[in-house]
This record gives C-alpha cells, structure tokens and sequence, in this order.
C-alpha cells in the first residue's frame, strides 16, 4: 500500500524505531529461549539477529540506517563488558589459586583456535588476505576487527566470522561438555570465554554467575593475548 510505504520511510529514518526493533527482537528470543527449556539453538542472540538481518533484508534498509538506533545499544556494550568484572571480583580467591592453570590453558585455546582456523582455511585454499582475517575468530568483535586491520585482514570479513564463531561456540557448548564429562562451572565458563568471545559468556552466565565470572576471564585474557602475539607472529611470518 503506497500509503504504507509512505509510512514505513518516514519510520525507518527514525533512529528510535531500529532501537525499540533490537530490543524486541531480544526480548523474542529470551521468551522463546525459555520456552524451549534453554535450547542453545535458539540463543536469544541467534534469534535476535536473524529476525533483524530478516527485517533489514525485506524492507531493503541499510546497515548505517539501523546502526544509527543500534548505536546506543552499541554503546552500552562497554559498560556491560566492564560489569563482568563484579562476579570476577566475587570469585577472586579462586582465580588466584587457579592463576597457572589458567594461563596454560588460555596459550593453549588461543593456539589451537588461531592454528585450526589458519589451517582448515589453508587446506582449503582460501588467500593470503583471508587467512589473516580468520586468525582473530575467537576474540571479542571490536579486538578482532582491530587486529586484522592491522595484520592485513578484512576488518569486516573478520567481523562476520567472529559473530558465526561465537554462535557456533554457544550452541556445541554444552553437547561437548557432556560428551567430555566437564561439570565444573569453572572450567565450563573459562573455555566459553577463549572459545565463542561475548556470545560464549552470556551462554556461561545462563549456567551461573562463577561460570559467567570464569567466561569473562577467559574472554579478556584470549583478547590480551590474542593482540599481542599476532601481530608479531604475522610480522615474523611476513620477514
């Protein structure tokens, strides 16, 4: 109905609509979540995104369109980020006494997510450019892109992938953890964190707060690491 279209443009210019769009969309998927008993395969995150990508596709709306309402939901991102340290704080004592075991295993879930992503994608004879971009998957989106801008990567490319990782990680969690017969809220949590970034440690805080605690460890520890030795590895690899 033209008189529709004529509406929705008036609408979509509105940075409000795009904001109250994200927070339904979530709220969606927090209530599916819970109907379906906590399904990883309906993450209210996963749900949020395809019902937006969905709506975006369909009304033919650009990224820089929605991001001028999403930004302050993107902003609070900082904060939130930030908040995790108070479960940390919580559980300090037993960071403390975990301090060596954690440092070992966080080299080797950074070694193993930046090696099996670099060697699958090689094997498969993706480039040059492209190899770098998936090198930093398993860190946090705005550390991710930061890193391959400046190994060489696609920004953007790198992006895309950091947000299928932590989907992926998210959803295989706990089917792994079950497998392996890893119960401990600890170890559940730290390795959500080094392996699916934010999307794991908002799935380890559905499990508990010291799981949430350990996932915002790990996720800030892998990002740390994942910054500094990149960088040099490429630049050692490149001489």
């Amino acid at each position: 109905m033209p008189e529709f279209g004529d509406i929705w443009v008036y609408l979509a210019a509105a940075p409000l609509l795009w904001l109250t769009l994200t927070l339904v969309a979530y709220l969606g998927g927090v209530w599916l979540n819970r109907k379906l008993n906590g399904n990883p395969l309906v993450h209210p995150v996963l749900v949020a995104m395809l019902v937006l990508i969905s709506l975006l596709l369909l009304t033919g709306t650009s990224y820089d369109t929605y991001f001028e309402g999403a930004q302050f939901i993107h902003f609070l991102l900082g904060p939130a980020t930030v908040a995790l340290a108070i479960p940390l704080y919580d559980n300090l004592r037993q960071v403390r006494q975990l301090l060596w075991p954690l440092l070992l295993a966080c080299v080797a879930g950074v070694a193993v997510a930046v090696g099996s992503a670099i060697g699958v994608a090689w094997l498969l004879g993706a480039r040059g450019e492209t190899l770098l971009s998936l090198a930093p998957k398993s860190v946090t989106t705005p550390i991710a892109m930061g890193i391959a801008e400046q190994i060489g990567g696609l920004p953007s490319l790198a992006a895309g992938i950091v947000l299928v990782t932590g989907a992926v990680g998210a959803v295989a969690a706990g089917p792994l953890f079950r497998l392996a017969g890893i119960h401990d809220e600890r170890a559940q949590g730290f390795a959500l964190g080094i392996a699916a970034h934010g999307f794991g440690t908002a799935h380890a805080l559905t499990i508990g707060l010291r799981a949430g605690a350990f996932a915002g460890l790990g996720l800030g520890m892998a990002g740390l690491l994942t910054a500094f030795l990149l960088p040099l590895l490429a630049r050692f690899l490149a001489g």
